[in-house]
């Protein structure tokens, strides 16, 4: 890092609330930052603002819930003046609580409560709240097509009535509902470099061996992603179309009909199906069992959230039927051990990336370089693209 980087004045001193749903990979992050702010001030003789060089950056929050349902949060120590970085799963199901009694797991809807529970708790005396949210609240309930609700646009603009500066997300489903929010500042990273310098590390033929290669997207709401793949490292491409049955509804959806195959022939080769997310997977599992009739050699899997919403007894089978060979998410929403264990399952740490955004704005430093992966990939992979 250069001078210039470390010698600006911090925007107030660093905390980072981690609520349950997210402490694990906020301990990732606070030890990312502890190690980052050692290793840039080694050596240095400058000075040091607002106790920048600390053991830990993490702000103790409890958020109790009493025994009829209802919560609360309390912060440990004071965050007066200080710029508060709030990390938050809403898509960890693993939380639980006792609610007359019964163990109830929590849903985004409670996170997301909490989220602005915390936010009072600091009772406007930060200097500025972020909101990292990895998996946007409500995502796919971006825009309406009939008299149905617009959950992500609501829930953006309690933030933005409660005080929230600027609000981080990944991959957000339609980035276009930052529109119900002009005034704050609104991000979503893609993570793109890390899940490719993932499958460089794994499975570094799949890059090298252009020619045997093809990424798929799954459906047309994924196009533009799988393009991005393609062109960055020189691969063709295929598309899978869902003909869906649009005169019923099951489970919350229209049930997909067929997958319909558009792109170069896949015998012979590897494929990767690349994704945002992937729900209960049927889609993935569905595409995998067409692209092996069509004589594919290889199938892998890359997606930002893998939720597993139906469990993963499916991915077992896929695996050991030699349908699927790998399958690569990030850990930014929670990962069950059963997952985690896998042989299947590759796990792509977040932690580095987002401790690095937090650095940056906490300096009030331009983050535009870790929001475009190219030139990263390009210098992770030299000439081989």
């Amino acid at each position: 890092m250069d001078k210039k980087s470390i010698s600006r004045i911090p925007f107030g001193q660093l905390a980072i609330i981690a609520l349950e749903n997210c402490r694990e990979l906020g301990e990732k992050v606070n030890q990312e930052l502890v190690r980052r702010r050692a290793s840039d001030y080694a050596d240095q003789s400058q000075e040091i603002y607002l106790d920048e060089i600390k053991d830990s950056y993490l702000v103790a929050v409890n958020n109790v819930r009493f025994s009829n349902g209802e919560g609360k949060a309390t912060l440990n120590e004071t965050v007066r003046g200080k710029d508060i970085y709030i990390l938050s799963d809403v898509g960890n199901y693993s939380c639980t609580y006792k609610m007359f009694g019964i163990t109830t797991h929590m849903g985004p809807d409670e996170h997301f409560q909490d989220i602005k529970r915390t936010i009072s708790a600091v009772g406007g005396k930060g200097r500025r709240i972020t909101v990292i949210m990895p998996l946007l609240y409500a995502g796919r309930q971006h825009k309406r097509r009939s008299r149905e609700s617009l959950d992500c646009a609501i829930a953006l603009q309690e933030l933005e009535r409660l005080g929230v500066d600027n609000v981080i997300t990944f991959d957000a489903h339609d980035p276009r509902v930052q529109n119900a929010v002009p005034l704050i500042d609104f991000q979503t990273i893609h993570p793109t470099y890390d899940i490719i310098k993932s499958i460089y590390q794994h499975e570094r033929h799949l890059i090298t061996d252009k020619e045997n290669t093809v990424i798929i997207s799954p459906d047309t709401g994924a196009m533009d992603r799988a393009i991005y793949y393609a062109g960055v490292l020189g691969i063709d491409i295929g598309l899978f179309y869902k003909r869906r049955d649009y005169t019923r509804i099951v489970n919350g959806k229209n049930p997909i009909v067929q997958h319909e195959y558009l792109g170069v022939d896949v015998a012979g080769k590897n494929v990767i199906i690349v994704d945002d997310m992937a729900a209960s997977g049927e889609s993935i599992i569905e595409i995998a069992q067409e692209l092996k009739r069509r004589n594919a050699a290889n199938v892998y899997a890359a997606v930002t959230f893998g939720l597993f919403t139906e469990g993963v007894d499916g991915f077992n089978r896929c695996y050991e039927q030699g349908l699927i060979k790998r399958f690569f998410s990030t850990n930014l929403t929670y990962i069950p051990d059963t997952v985690r264990n896998a042989e299947w399952f590759v796990e792509v740490d977040l932690s580095r990336l987002i401790a690095a955004l937090i650095d940056r704005l906490n300096h009030d430093e331009s983050i535009s370089s870790l929001l475009t992966a190219t030139e990263k990939i390009k210098e992770l992979l030299g000439d081989r693209v």
